[in-house]
């Protein structure tokens, strides 16, 4: 009996066996239940029903994303031409190339994120940043990558009458904005221009250092400046040599010069929509935004720089990236770590704004997917909220993609 029985387990646990190889290939071979067009059914008509009562409204909306069985690229109300090829301005997605950099830097010791701005870079005499600017001995690298070091934003913010500004002729003003009025659209913005601002009119963002959260795209201007001076190379030759070309990023660039206004074909024209009129706002100066937002690039090469990034398949090492995917407390539901923001529904990246063009890019680790979704319009109707109700839209509309999908 005691053969016969083990016989009879034998037999069953080799059934098991082959049922469970049974089943792990056939899940393994089978074929997603959707298709590329299942995508772009959604994508139609989502832009569809939110451009239906829209007059002259001629924005469109693209989606690239990179699964570890297939990627696709879907794109609507951008012409059957469009392409993940095609560039446009990814604005803020650029500070994930800009931390990423002073992160390669941190690595090789040639900087510490707990440096103040008024430390010396390591084996030197030179003080990472020579600027006067409020409490420079107390901001930490590491602060200004997080949002959290009180830096002045000129691009976002007014500049605020005090006893050092009172009387100048771009108080109460925007002065990036001022400085680019007719005739002067393509005025070369240089780091000296823009610090000595912040430094002779005593600008603020908040104080004391660290105190909270607040965004500012001058913040990693000063970071741009730190590469540039602890690297001996320009902030773009840096970010070139270390991630672009390394990364076969070939399509992307990023423009300093005032003069350099245009955008390599093939490209997506940028719009501007006030309830009725479109502008096209494609060419524009973007020297006042290195680091901070000057990258051109495209779907392919920004979700491929997403995917590898959050990966540890660049330069930098899988301990450098979980560092910067460590966030405190932002708005809402996110939080923000050393140039890398989190989203509970998209995980890992970045958001970029710049005017006619509104990007995501993100990683999400648990299906190791990564994504890049932008529209090439801004909805100025009735700003700002007509303009955060078409955020909204792109993302939820990133959300019943992914449903369709299965995620």
């Amino acid at each position: 009996m005691k053969n016969v029985w083990e016989g009879k387990v034998k037999n069953r646990v080799l059934l098991l066996l082959v049922l469970i190889s049974a089943c792990t290939l056939s899940c393994s071979s089978s074929s997603p239940s959707f298709t590329q067009a299942d995508l772009q059914a959604v994508l139609n008509t989502e832009l569809q029903t939110y451009s239906r009562d829209k007059i002259n409204y001629g924005g469109g909306i693209a989606i690239q994303i990179l699964t570890p069985g297939a990627d696709y690229f879907i794109s609507s109300g951008m012409g059957s031409g469009m392409g993940n090829s095609h560039r446009f301005r990814t604005a803020s997605v650029t500070k994930t190339f800009t931390a990423a950099s002073i992160m390669l830097l941190h690595e090789r010791g040639q900087l510490n994120i707990d440096h103040k701005l008024s430390d010396n870079i390591p084996g030197t005499a030179i003080s990472y940043f020579p600027y006067n600017i409020p409490h420079r001995n107390e901001i930490t690298i590491r602060m200004i990558l997080m949002h959290r070091a009180g830096i002045f934003d000129l691009t976002n913010t007014e500049i605020q009458d005090n006893a050092a500004s009172h009387g100048k002729p771009y108080v109460g003003k925007y002065y990036i904005d001022e400085s680019m009025t007719s005739p002067n659209e393509e005025h070369q913005f240089t780091f000296d221009e823009l610090f000595r601002v912040i430094e002779s009119d005593e600008q603020v963002g908040f104080e004391p250092p660290d105190s909270k959260y607040s965004y500012s795209d001058t913040g990693y201007t000063v970071l741009g400046y730190i590469i540039d001076r602890v690297s001996g190379k320009s902030y773009e030759a840096f970010v070139r040599d270390e991630f672009l070309i390394p990364n076969g990023l070939s399509n992307s660039s990023l423009p300093w010069q005032g003069t350099d206004r245009t955008l390599p074909a093939p490209f997506v024209n940028g719009y501007a929509w006030d309830g009725s009129t479109l502008t096209d706002v494609t060419v524009d100066n973007m020297s006042a935004y290195v680091g901070n937002g000057n990258m051109i690039t495209t779907p392919l090469d920004l979700a491929t720089w997403a995917k590898r990034l959050l990966t540890g398949q660049t330069a930098l090492n899988m301990r450098t990236v979980e560092l910067m995917k460590t966030g405190l407390p932002s708005e809402g539901t996110s939080t923000y770590g050393l140039g890398i923001q989190y989203s509970p529904r998209f995980g890992y990246g970045h958001g970029g704004d710049h005017e006619g063009y509104t990007t995501f890019m993100f990683y999400k680790p648990e299906q190791e997917i990564a994504f890049v979704a932008f529209m090439n319009i801004w909805d100025q109707s009735n700003w700002p909220t007509s303009y955060s109700a078409q955020k909204q839209f792109l993302a939820n509309t990133v959300l019943k993609v992914f449903a369709r999908m299965g995620l």
